[in-house]
């Protein structure tokens, strides 16, 4: 048994530890959350569970293999740090931190003492996404653009932007799709409701072999919108996880040149095919990604989202957010 302490029992850690607590070969023996209510429901809801006000308890128990890090953005890589000080295997929420020093500071702690630092880049772990990756690989071609929007009315932070909240879990996908990492990016957005703190950001990263990818992210839009929209040389594929069971298409569309060689000027056709729904298990993602997590953690295996990983989602978020706060100029990666 891997024995798992939770760090955080906000809206996301309630989730994090129900799901901990039903996660085959892991047992859920402390929570630790600084709000006495919130401490009050994690009690009553697991009676056979330590609950503790401070994070620093969980961290020296004996009992608690690994934890898992679902507090405010701001503290994930001192926890992180100090859970690797610990001897104690984490995945952490998204983002890993909100700055690259930061970032790299906790996977060069978990590093030195030999633990496994897995981030939860959650739609990496989401069924449909595996199916639609797996597509990617064998049927479009060459990816040539992924198009994402991620918007909402609500879900204002005060520790983070939009541009954090939102961007990795699209950031995450596109960097697996086009297997290489952005040479620059630009962002345009504002703050319209807390100063300092963007609630609408435009984003768009140029790629080595000639891809683009596209994030619109938003707390500020009426409809609640998570689709990502892949373009391949040979067919394209979406995403949409508001789809209660068709949350992926693949569309047999492509331009094609008559000869299969493309020549300026020549006249090219458009080809319209079937549109394909691939099946995927109706298994939550969360469940997938702390059951990948406690599997690493038993046979000392890299995570699928590891540490490297996300300091690269945090290097283009920073890229990003200075960009859209020098008036949308490019900068290099």
């Amino acid at each position: 048994m891997i024995r798992l302490g939770a760090l955080g029992y906000g809206t996301w850690g309630r989730h994090v530890a129900r799901v901990a607590e039903s996660t085959p070969g892991a047992r859920l023996v402390a929570i630790a959350e600084a709000d006495q209510g919130r401490r009050g429901v994690a009690a009553a809801r697991y009676p056979g569970v330590a609950v503790c006000a401070d994070a620093k308890e969980v961290l020296a128990r004996n009992d608690v293999d690994a934890v898992l890090v679902a507090t405010d953005a701001a503290g994930h890589a001192a926890l992180v740090e100090a859970a690797a000080a610990a001897g104690k295997h984490v995945l952490v929420e998204k983002p890993l931190a909100l700055s690259v020093p930061d970032a790299r500071r906790a996977v060069e702690a978990a590093g030195r003492k030999g633990v496994v630092l897995q981030v939860g880049h959650l739609l990496r772990y989401h069924p449909a996404v595996e199916v639609m990756l797996k597509v990617a690989r064998s049927e479009l071609g060459a990816i040539r653009c992924v198009a994402a929007q991620r918007l909402n009315f609500g879900q204002l932070r005060t520790d983070e932007n939009v541009l954090f909240s939102l961007g990795p879990h699209d950031l995450s996908i596109m960097l697996e799709l086009f297997g290489e990492t952005p040479v620059s990016v630009a962002a345009q957005g504002s703050a319209f409701v807390r100063e300092g703190i963007e609630d609408l950001c435009f984003l768009t990263l140029r790629f080595p072999g000639g891809g683009i990818g596209h994030l619109h992210l938003s707390w500020l839009d009426p409809h609640k919108v998570r689709r990502l929209t892949v373009v391949g040389e040979r067919k394209m594929a979406v995403f949409d996880d508001m789809e209660p069971r068709e949350k992926v298409r693949v569309f047999d569309m492509a331009v094609e040149a008559p000869n299969g060689t493309w020549v300026y000027g020549e006249n090219l056709s458009l080809r319209t095919g079937d549109i394909f729904l691939p099946a995927f298990p109706a298994t939550e993602p969360l469940a997938v990604e702390i059951a990948h997590f406690v599997d690493c953690v038993r046979h000392g295996r890299p995570p699928r989202t590891g540490g490297e990983e996300g300091v690269r989602v945090v290097r283009i978020l920073a890229a990003a957010q200075e960009s859209m706060r020098s008036g949308g100029a490019p900068v290099r990666l």
